[in-house]
């Protein structure tokens, strides 16, 4: 039997499995759509970046250099000591990529370089696909670490000795997608100490940092966790970020990775061949958006007055537990995921994903199953309309 190329062993991705478990379906009611599966952020994106885009026009008549312009690096070196009091060498600790999801799955290409057979990386599960597709296109094996019901975070340390040293990788998200749960100073110290007994690189993505609820501390972040615990140097660390959810500028592909020293510069060597520079027109808009918290902290009062609004118009129906940060619920079903997010289509006209579209079977379960993702990416009214709909449904029908 011939064996699988890497490529062939890539999964559908959730929105292609939910595009087959409507087709079709159609909805019958006449109701307008309102589409929360997709975190894809809806407010609108902020004038200054608007304005320093066409500011910069000029930018699109030169190619740009990998490694980013100056001013760029120290406008996010800037941000990252503002926001998590963590200092970054702007030269050699941080560079700025096409939004996080290209340089999640870029990077592992540069640390399984060269790994043995039978290497490993590790995530959490359910998990962002990405993780995936770039542990099998890296040529290693991916271990799925269930999710804790009551933490939602996953425990690494749950891993055999035999695994954790075959492992060379490991994704953390936090906040966490779906959950939205984040790790503590105490969680970061274990990470820590798991990465250094078995010389594991630590990637984690950060794309959700600055979606928190309103009046409610800050998530730790990993540049953060390392210097309060004595790691400035970022041994095997480096974190991932994005202007997409924090700016609203999703189409903006503007973000920065950023810690150990060695591995930047692996990355960087990677990318000049890569061919993943950043426009300089592109590159200014961000400084820009960096620089500004005022639309943050706007962004933050629009998610947390939704969350409030979502949670009290279903209470009594669906038990909804507002996370510590992201724009997700991660609501328990009790029933079948995909046939709850079938007929709410079909009778409602309001898409969820399914949890189980998010994970993989791993120690006999999909911790995924008979969950929802909603996300509270669409107006105030919108979500409002789908809460209400969502709860006529499972009143009337379920």
């Amino acid at each position: 039997m011939t064996p699988l190329k890497n490529l062939d062993k890539l999964q559908p991705y959730p929105f292609e499995r939910l595009r087959t478990l409507f087709a079709g379906a159609k909805h019958t009611g006449g109701l307008e759509h309102v589409n929360l599966s997709i975190g894809e952020p809806k407010h609108p994106t902020p004038a200054l970046i608007k304005q320093a885009l066409i500011d910069n026009l000029d930018g699109l008549a030169v190619y740009p250099g990998t490694q980013g312009l100056p001013v760029l690096r120290k406008a996010i070196a800037d941000w990252i000591l503002r926001r998590f009091d963590a200092q970054v060498d702007a030269e050699t600790q941080v560079l700025p990529i096409l939004g996080s999801r290209e340089a999640l799955f870029s990077f592992a290409q540069v640390v399984l370089d060269g790994c043995e057979a039978g290497s490993h990386v590790a995530f959490p599960n359910p998990f962002y696909q990405i993780y995936e597709g770039a542990t099998f296109l890296g040529g290693a094996s991916p271990v799925f670490v269930n999710i804790d019901a009551t933490t939602g975070l996953p425990d690494f340390h749950n891993l055999s000795p035999d695994v954790l040293a075959k492992t060379r990788l490991m994704y953390v998200c936090s906040p966490n997608n779906p959950t939205g749960a984040v790790y503590t100073l105490e969680d970061w110290q274990k990470l820590f100490d798991l990465a250094d007994e078995y010389n594991i690189v630590i990637a984690s993505d950060e794309c959700y940092s600055e979606i928190y609820l309103d009046g409610t501390e800050a998530p730790i972040g990993g540049l953060e966790a390392a210097s309060r615990l004595g790691r400035s140097d970022y041994n095997n660390l480096v974190v991932f970020s994005s202007l997409s959810k924090r700016s609203n500028a999703p189409g903006l592909r503007s973000g920065y990775v950023a810690g150990d020293a060695d591995l930047i510069k692996a990355f960087l060597r990677y990318r000049t061949y890569h061919g993943s520079a950043m426009s300089a027109t592109i590159q200014m808009a961000s400084v820009a958006a960096w620089n500004d918290e005022e639309h943050v902290i706007e962004n933050r009062r629009l998610y947390t007055e939704k969350f409030k609004s979502f949670q009290a118009i279903l209470q009594g129906t669906l038990d909804l537990h507002i996370p510590p940060a992201g724009f997700y619920f991660w609501a328990d079903l009790g029933r079948s995921d995909t046939e709850f997010a079938k007929t709410l289509f079909e009778q409602a006209h309001v898409t969820l994903l399914p949890g189980s579209f998010l994970g993989r079977e791993a120690g006999g379960q999909n911790p995924g199953t008979n969950h929802v993702r909603i996300a509270l990416v669409a107006s105030l009214d919108e979500c409002n309309e789908a809460a209400k709909r969502i709860a006529h449904l499972i009143r009337n029908s379920l």
